[in-house]
């Protein structure tokens, strides 16, 4: 009897691609760089068309490049290979679902998003570290942590719930000639106070008048604002 602490290898496992509906059939290791190929997980549904309803045949295959979370700081791409199908029927075309791995037309593995948005608030690295971990460009993944981070953080309906003690001042944030330099940084205090846990940036808002802060918190629900019960801010 095998020990039963360990399992069989498993590189689809070990590489979390099975979280994204990806198997791997191969790899390609350099020093610099791995490779993965990957394919997309069988799914009886994708054989049937959306249109008409009829049985498709498979057509031909195509390729996506996706960049995936360095495994050992070492830039892994997934190549994966997609199955097309053509309907026996009104000879629609389509190709594999893998929005699960990543977004339409994006660079990115889904884990390499998330890699790299805790990569940039968590371990603060810079966007350059990023890109050159990721093997792509600054461009792609300042667009790609951006994106994220919108869709996570700044998106989430519950990000001010339980919001009690709320900490306001200036910040300057550019150090160039063009554009305004300041910008007024919101902080949730709450877990401070009850010493539940570290303080949270709620938000910053472009400039520094109290005007500014004024149009920010007009835009909050009035059920929110009614319950605020500390507001700390700069005494000038």
């Amino acid at each position: 009897m095998l020990d039963a602490t360990f399992a069989t290898p498993d590189v689809t496992t070990f590489c979390r691609l099975d979280e994204l509906g990806l198997v791997v059939v191969g790899q390609k290791l350099e020093p610099d760089r791995a490779v993965l190929a990957c394919r997309v997980e069988e799914d009886d549904a994708a054989r049937w068309c959306r249109r008409c309803g009829c049985e498709g045949s498979p057509r031909d295959t195509v390729t996506r490049r996706l960049a995936h979370e360095p495994l050992g700081w070492r830039p892994t791409t997934l190549l994966v290979t997609i199955r097309r199908y053509k309907c026996t029927g009104c000879g629609h075309v389509w190709r594999q679902d893998t929005s699960r791995a990543a977004e339409p037309r994006a660079k990115l593995s889904r884990t390499a998003l998330r890699w790299a948005l805790v990569g940039l608030v968590c371990q603060h690295l810079t966007v350059a570290r990023l890109a050159e971990a990721l093997a792509v460009s600054w461009d792609t993944a300042n667009d790609a942590v951006l994106a994220e981070g919108q869709r996570v953080l700044l998106d989430d309906p519950a990000r001010f719930d339980d919001v009690k003690v709320i900490g306001v001042d200036e910040h300057v944030w550019r150090h160039t000639r063009r554009g305004d330099k300041f910008v007024t940084v919101v902080i949730d205090l709450t877990p401070v106070r009850d010493k539940t846990g570290p303080s949270r940036l709620l938000a910053m808002v472009e400039g520094r008048s109290k005007q500014a802060f004024k149009t920010w918190l007009a835009e909050r629900p009035k059920a929110w604002r009614d319950g605020l019960e500390v507001v700390a801010m700069d005494g000038f």
